[in-house]
């Protein structure tokens, strides 16, 4: 197939790169002018605008916007949708929040235009490892653009097959989903990174404990020096906890085990946040996932306002004096 990539950034290009591997036709777009050269150079065609690009794509047009979610993504999508007509697809495979599909939808359906959300997973590893993704829109139109997926697939790769899913759909197993109509693909996505947040949290949480162990706070017959890269190797290989975010730990445990060159300032790209926001929708508690997200915002501050106004009570309520007992150390 034929399909425009806009938004040429580290996965944006991968993507690219994997779809011509596949023996698609990829148009690249992006406003930085050397990552279109580049791609051109690997097989890609350039365009040098958005109008460029529609000129260039065979009817019914497919373009794939892979840009930061917000802005960027809405003004290029309405930019497309400006120019593209009955029957050509926009498909926003970013990080987008499901209600901003919703609206884009049923704006693109006055136009005839199609609007397909898809959740997209694999980082920078895609390329290589393939992209798990959750995919929304009119199912016609998913089914009509099934071999761009399967072509970003993983495939099933090594995987066991899981027992009694003979005659179910197929695409899962392959390692993409249809989830349902317009925004139902950013909607699994988004909690899926509502879940990665808990999921780090944990791991980083249960590694600080094994580090803290060799605490001077503690009586000396009770501290150990453990080992946390062959702690995390070990745990890769038939543990319960095992998964891709304990093998990402191990290799960046086994380069730098005492992680200096990281500050512990975290961000948060913003799923967890519209997660918490459907939990309180749903009247759903979502503890693990909240606290998560709490988490990181409390990495960027030194000392918060709530940490003062906590000292202060427990000074209030039980005579208690900062700094009694010595912090421990996390550097």
């Amino acid at each position: 197939m034929q399909i425009a990539i806009i938004g040429l950034g580290r996965m944006g290009g991968n993507i690219a790169r994997r779809l011509m591997k596949h023996g698609h036709e990829v148009v690249a777009y992006d406003r930085t002018r050397e990552v279109v050269t580049q791609l051109a150079k690997d097989g890609a065609q350039p365009a040098e605008s958005l109008e460029a690009l529609s000129k260039l794509l065979k009817k019914p047009r497919a373009a794939w916007v892979m840009l930061p979610a917000g802005a960027p993504t809405d003004e290029t999508v309405m930019q497309l949708a400006k120019i593209f007509e009955k029957g050509d697809v926009i498909i926003d495979g970013g990080n987008t929040f499901y209600k901003d599909d919703i609206r884009r939808a049923k704006a693109l359906r006055e136009k005839d235009v199609e609007y397909v959300d898809v959740g997209t997973s694999g980082g920078v590893w895609g390329i290589d490892r393939g992209y798990c993704m959750m995919i929304g829109g009119a199912k016609d139109v998913v089914e009509r653009l099934d071999p761009i997926f399967a072509a970003l697939a993983p495939g099933l790769g090594n995987i066991e097959r899981t027992v009694g899913r003979n005659g179910r759909d197929r695409r899962p197993e392959q390692g993409y989903l249809y989830a349902g109509p317009a925004g139902a693909g950013h909607f699994v996505k988004m909690v899926h990174n509502g879940i990665e947040y808990g999921l780090m949290q944990a791991y980083a949480e249960g590694f600080d404990v094994l580090r803290g162990k060799a605490s001077a706070n503690l009586p000396e017959d009770e501290r150990y020096t453990l080992n946390l890269p062959d702690i995390a190797e070990v745990w890769r290989r038939g543990s319960v906890v095992a998964s891709w975010l304990l093998d990402l730990a191990a290799v960046a445990l086994t380069r730098s085990p005492e992680l200096k060159e990281f500050s512990g300032f975290v961000d948060d790209s913003g799923e967890a946040r519209w997660t918490v926001e459907a939990a309180i929708e749903e009247a759903v508690p979502a503890e693990v996932i909240s606290a998560s997200l709490f988490t990181r915002f409390r990495s960027r501050e030194d000392h918060t306002f709530g940490e003062r106004l906590l000292s202060a009570l427990r000074n209030e309520f039980g005579g208690h004096i900062e700094g009694q007992l010595e912090r421990r150390s996390k550097s």
